[in-house]
């Protein structure tokens, strides 16, 4: 990483997806170092049947914490909790973001929180994007080869979003025509 650079990992929480996505700025570019999805196991899977929401929320903060070490970025941006009309998947929501933060904070790191819609709106002009939207979206301003999943589009987008807040501007990498 350059003396100037900044790296934003974005976190997109979710109870049982957690998506991560970890983005560089590189003067006017946007670099894409690295992304995907922490998964929890659910209830009853093969992997560990006795795993109760405590133990997932302990995979969540140890995943975090690990991404830290490995990637080394200055400040971290984390989406809001959306305020459900469930309350029992509110308070879940709320739970593993409260892991993610409490690793984030462990590792003396600042934390950036953007609305839903403010994320979209700054990687599809919109704020009402929906999912297929922020995916093209992320890829083209990353010029990345695939599309991401879902889950790490919305973080790589919340990554984003936090570097067109302090003032980077995303422009897209453009490839040479051949004459």
């Amino acid at each position: 990483m350059a003396v100037d650079a900044v790296r934003v990992l974005g976190i997109d929480p979710g109870s049982r997806i957690t998506g991560y996505g970890i983005v560089e700025r590189g003067g006017p570019r946007l670099i894409y170092v690295a992304s995907g999805c922490i998964r929890t196991a659910p209830r009853g899977s093969a992997r560990n049947t006795d795993e109760s929401p405590a133990d997932r929320l302990g995979v969540l903060y140890h995943a975090v914490d690990t991404l830290i070490a490995t990637h080394a970025p200055s400040i971290v941006a984390i989406e809001q909790v959306f305020v459900a009309r469930n309350a029992q998947s509110a308070l879940k929501l709320g739970q593993a973001r409260g892991a993610v933060l409490a690793a984030v904070v462990a590792n003396r790191l600042q934390v950036a929180e953007y609305a839903a819609r403010r994320v979209k709106q700054a990687v599809t002009g919109t704020g009402a994007g929906d999912k297929s939207q922020v995916q093209h979206m992320v890829r083209v301003l990353l010029n990345l080869n695939a599309m991401p999943t879902a889950d790490a589009a919305d973080a790589l987008a919340v990554a984003i979003c936090h570097l067109h807040a302090t003032g980077v501007v995303a422009v897209p990498m453009r490839t040479r025509r051949r004459r």
